[in-house]
């Protein structure tokens, strides 16, 4: 039965007589289910076992703060089996977010079946080896690592997904971040080598050829016939000496095939952006500002918020510390939709996402000790309305810690990390 109010909402009404649901829409029901899973208890996260039957009396009544309630998924520096994608869809929907961002590619591999281009899988989906710790002091692990989607993986994730109310946003990163593309066809850059075993920016970035414009545009072409999701990443960000035309000829093309473009905020620094491109604010909040005032669409992302691999205390026992100090609290206390933004601005924002790099993340246990639970406090920010509840962290204690045990998310624990969480030894590079 539907509602009024906004999409994704819905009522759910709980008595002796059952369970009543009302939704303004299939994602709004999806919602409400989830809601039902909540008050269920923890035992309903498990994957089989005895069920709770028994639920409080109640009435709810709820929706949505923002359209886009994201987390971008970096698969391209250390791969994800499709396993664990699919199990990272389930955690979105029961966290109520419903936009996984994938990028498929980056320097140290290329994770995107293209049939008309086989080497890119072939050559660019593997390295030599990989830096374990910050790059200014740490070796290297001394072993291979690599993997790559078919097409058929990816349209049975976004499937999935679907099924879900979940959309897949796929992101082919240029001009920079293209190393292992110029690994496996040396023609698109301005220097050869192979797939970078490093992190950080690298230098070497495509060429400016028509004839790698022309490349890329049929890579986004089979990219837009696997994902029909209405927002297509083309990244844009860290390119030096980058001029930017490639960045405006594929979002050109990507608004041809009838989908809408979506870089990084220094796609801003490129020029005009054709009409319909997403701008993600990572950089600060001040992408997102300027973008909205040049009538954009924002996703808010600024990387003191929302970089969830950034440290979580400023504990020596954090493995791998980089980035500056990100706590819970932080995650929660944020406000997406910034300030400065006046009159109609605020409606260009939106949503928000919570960014998950992997370079120091090369296990589905460090991820899961990365994400959470500062992810659970995301998931209420981009949810509920401005105002803060201050009993938000003992709810989470209570209540949505054992849920996440029953769904064997290895999280980091409120008072720091389990010894096995630990990485003595391996040098990070806190700010």
């Amino acid at each position: 039965m539907l509602v009024d109010g906004p999409p994704g909402g819905y009522r759910l009404v709980s008595s002796e007589d059952g369970v009543l649901i009302e939704a303004h829409d299939a994602e709004g029901e999806m919602n409400a289910l989830q809601t039902l899973r909540q008050l269920l208890g923890p035992g309903a996260f498990r994957a089989a076992g005895d069920k709770p039957q028994v639920i409080p009396a109640c009435e709810v009544v709820d929706h949505p703060r923002f359209a886009w309630r994201g987390v971008m998924l970096d698969v391209a520096r250390h791969f994800l089996p499709k396993r664990e994608v699919l199990r990272w869809v389930e955690l979105l929907s029961a966290h109520k977010l419903n936009v996984l961002h994938l990028h498929l590619t980056d320097d140290q591999g290329w994770r995107f079946e293209v049939k008309a281009y086989p080497k890119l899988t072939e050559v660019g989906s593997w390295r030599d080896d990989s830096r374990f710790g910050d790059r200014r002091s740490a070796g290297m692990k001394g072993r291979p690592h690599g993997g790559f989607y078919t097409q058929d993986d990816l349209r049975e994730i976004v499937a999935y997904a679907a099924a879900r109310h979940v959309t897949v946003v796929p992101e082919i990163d240029i001009p920079g971040h293209s190393q292992a593309a110029i690994a496996a066809y040396p023609e698109l850059g301005l220097h050869g080598g192979g797939v970078w075993s490093d992190w950080g920016i690298n230098e070497r970035v495509l060429n400016t050829e028509q004839s790698t414009a022309d490349f890329y545009k049929v890579v986004f072409d089979e990219l837009m016939d696997v994902f029909p999701a209405e927002v297509i990443g083309l990244g844009g960000d860290e390119a030096p000496g980058h001029d930017g035309e490639l960045v405006r000829q594929i979002a050109r093309h990507i608004l041809r095939g009838g989908r809408r473009p979506y870089g990084w905020d220094e796609v801003l620094d490129s020029g005009p952006l054709p009409a319909g491109t997403v701008v993600a604010s990572w950089r600060g909040v001040e992408g997102g500002i300027t973008a909205a005032r040049e009538g954009h669409d924002v996703v808010m992302c600024p990387e003191e918020f929302v970089y969830l691999d950034y440290r979580q205390s400023d504990s020596p026992d954090e493995p791998i510390p980089v980035g500056t100090v990100t706590t819970l609290e932080d995650v929660y206390a944020w406000e997406p939709v910034p300030a400065e933004l006046t009159g109609d601005e605020p409606g260009r924002v939106l949503g928000a996402q919570a960014n998950i790099w992997t370079e120091h993340l090369d296990s589905a246990r460090r991820v899961d000790y990365a994400a959470f639970p500062r992810l659970a406090a995301f998931a209420e920010v981009v949810w509920s309305p401005a105002e803060k509840d201050p009993g938000f962290v003992q709810r989470l204690r209570e209540h949505h810690l054992p849920r996440l045990d029953a769904l064997g998310v290895e999280y980091r624990p409120l008072n720091g990390p389990h010894p096995w969480q630990r990485l003595p030894g391996v040098p990070g590079f806190p700010r």
